[in-house]
């Protein structure tokens, strides 16, 4: 009885083995044929690709990134993949979702990189058509963060365009080339104007291009040219919410120091008083705006016009300095004429200062 049973464990245990071992070698067959499938025959593969912005989530200038929801479109011809509609009874194949698209879907694909894309970010949705001529379209949907350089140079009047640059990985122009898919362009502008949405607090959408650009760059093996699309989102700033609660503030305070003029030659320390509050209150300002903006080599014109009205608060020490050593010296009457024409000074130069910043910036 013992010797049955241990014949019966034996011959179940080679059938175990058997199928796993079938099993194996069919699932090594399958992969094998998916994986080292190369692009189509056409030399090079011409992809057709366009972006759709679908949301703007976020935009940083202190870390000067930006992040987005977008979704590629791309379409390339296989003919290793055409089949007979009527034979297969239907007249297109769909893969969707990360499951059928890694495991089911054979074909070739391109593999889109962003260069200056930061971390992985999420893919959401993954959709492939496959029509009975070969035609292959791709659609998927990314959530990513990009870097980019800002010019904050016109900052809270400031446009900025904001880049991205996508590859076909691993593929050279020789193989696969990228064309910008004229359908796609303009439909971000319209959806934009429908839904509101798609723009952040401080910033509107005014635009998104695509251009088609090849390159010659090296980053493993001999230096070769490698096709490249470059996105360009326009951002525009509301510029009304620093307006009203920064440089309309800072103008008053600025203006209200012209009472010092007012205050008599002989009270040195209720002028000096005065003019220190002003100074402080602006060197605050600074370390407010500070706080949002990147660290930069450059002006900005909200820097130039914080520097400028600092200069200016200075001038009302000095100036008071001077009337009250006038004073001391017995030069009343001298001391007086130089507030009086200080009175209509200050306010007049302060703002003529104010606008040639402002066009300088607007204009340059």
């Amino acid at each position: 009885m013992t010797m049955h049973q241990d014949k019966s464990k034996s011959a179940s245990l080679l059938l175990r083995l058997m199928l796993g071992a079938c099993l194996l070698f069919a699932c090594q067959t399958l992969f094998a044929i998916d994986a080292g499938m190369p692009n189509p025959p056409a030399s090079p593969t011409i992809v057709k690709l366009g972006v759709f912005l679908a949301d703007i989530i976020d935009l940083n200038e202190l870390d000067e990134t930006f992040e987005v929801e977008i979704i590629l479109i791309a379409e390339w011809h296989d003919p290793r993949l055409a089949f007979d509609a009527e034979a297969e009874g239907m007249n297109r194949k769909l893969f969707q979702g990360e499951f059928q698209f890694n495991e089911v879907f054979s074909g070739w694909w391109p593999q889109f990189l962003i260069v200056n894309e930061v971390g992985r970010g999420d893919t959401n949705a993954i959709h492939i058509t496959i029509h009975p001529d070969g035609t292959v379209q791709y659609k998927e949907q990314r959530n990513v963060t990009l870097e980019t350089p800002m010019d904050l140079e016109d900052f809270p009047f400031d446009v900025q365009s904001l880049e991205a640059y996508i590859i076909p990985f691993g593929e050279f122009s020789d193989s696969v080339q990228l064309v910008v898919d004229e359908r796609v362009l303009g439909a971000t502008e319209e959806y934009a104007k429908t839904r509101q949405k798609v723009n952040i607090a401080q910033w509107t959408l005014t635009n998104l291009d695509l251009v088609a650009d090849k390159l010659d760059h090296r980053y493993y093996g001999d230096k070769k040219e490698f096709s490249e699309i470059k996105m360009t989102i326009t951002m525009q700033r509301k510029s009304a919410n620093m307006i009203w609660k920064v440089i309309i503030p800072l103008l008053v305070l600025v203006l209200l120091m012209w009472a010092i003029f007012w205050i008599d030659v002989d009270n040195l320390a209720d002028r000096l008083n005065t003019a220190f509050i002003g100074i402080l209150t602006i060197v605050a300002y600074q370390f407010l705006i500070d706080g949002t903006m990147p660290r930069i080599d450059y002006f900005t014109f909200m820097d130039a016009v914080l520097l400028y009205s600092f200069i200016f608060m200075c001038l009302t020490i000095i100036e008071s300095l001077v009337v009250y050593s006038l004073h001391k010296a017995n030069h009343v009457e001298r001391a007086l004429q130089v507030d009086f024409y200080v009175q209509w000074f200050f306010p007049i130069a302060y703002l003529a200062g104010f606008l040639v910043c402002y066009f300088y910036y607007y204009l340059t």
